[in-house]
């Protein structure tokens, strides 16, 4: 089968990329083109449009910013795409969000999966993201030799809308964990603690977590580049506070961490890097979190 991918930022340009790495033929798209130049030296063919993408191949992945730039590219997709393809989406949207485009894809004859990715842009570099797909089981089996290419471990949720709850919910936690993390860090830093020997040692505790091991480390570097945005955390917060809502669920904890990712947005800007709302906490105390030994980006 023949895949085109639209959307080559930090996240898709690395899942189209291991697409070619497995051998699948790609056409590619970015609406900057110099996104899909390192696509071409690899191999794959560059097209100019979603539309053009969509002529030349089997079936789609895309991975975009916002339901509002998904639903602009499907428009686009549905010009020329083949009946009875597939538009295979990476983005992270609501689950009503999915269930309504997945009703345009069908009026033009092409069936959607929804393939959200989760763990971070440095597994994606490595082709070991953790993929959550929702929707029928037959795409499913059809899709899953590419979906393996982008990731390590593949979960098949449900039917179309299951991803989009769990990939919310991994992501509020994710959040919640980040802010947690900063307040335990400025702890060992505040209580005179070595901070390098502190994260290695909740690293080894029952207080760890993956935002610990992985974001904990760009904190103490002070690079906090990790590829995620304040504007996109609060997408994904504001996600899961609409879930809280339709299935009755007090969400005290993803509420508070909402609350605190709007000051930093107000204080970074919508741009600026989600581990960024640690340094809420290091300017309002006038205590930097840096450590020696720590990376400035994840590999």
């Amino acid at each position: 089968m023949k895949y085109g991918y639209v959307g080559l930022g930090n996240l898709g340009g690395h899942l189209a990329a291991s697409l070619i790495r497995a051998g699948h033929e790609v056409v590619v798209h970015d609406r900057d083109p110099a996104l899909a130049e390192r696509h071409r030296a690899m191999g794959a063919t560059v097209a100019d449009s979603p539309a053009e993408v969509a002529a030349q191949v089997d079936h789609v992945f895309t991975c975009l910013p916002s339901p509002a730039v998904s639903e602009a590219v499907l428009a686009q997709l549905l010009t020329t795409m083949k009946p009875e393809a597939t538009w295979i989406e990476n983005s992270t949207l609501g689950r009503e969000d999915i269930l309504r485009l997945a009703g345009l894809a069908r009026t033009g004859g092409v069936r959607l999966l929804e393939a959200p990715v989760t763990g971070g842009v440095h597994l994606a570099a490595r082709g070991e993201i953790t993929v959550l797909v929702g929707g029928d089981a037959d795409l499913f089996e059809m899709h899953r030799p590419a979906l393996q290419a982008i990731g390590s471990r593949i979960f098949h949720m449900g039917p179309l809308g299951s991803a989009a709850i769990i990939k919310v919910i991994t992501n509020m936690l994710a959040f919640i964990h980040l802010v947690a993390d900063g307040e335990a860090l400025m702890l060992a830093k505040r209580g005179g603690l070595d901070l390098k020997t502190a994260w290695e040692a909740i690293a080894a505790s029952s207080g760890t977590s993956f935002v610990h091991e992985t974001e904990g480390q760009l904190i103490l570097n002070g690079s906090y580049d990790i590829a995620f945005t304040m504007d996109l955390a609060l997408k994904d917060l504001g996600f899961a506070m609409g879930f809280g809502k339709e299935f009755g669920v007090p969400l005290d904890l993803a509420s508070l961490t909402n609350q605190t990712f709007m000051k930093g947005k107000a204080v970074y800007g919508g741009t600026a890097q989600s581990t960024q709302i640690v340094k809420l906490l290091e300017d309002a105390l006038g205590t930097d979190l840096r450590a020696a030994g720590f990376p400035a980006r994840l590999e």
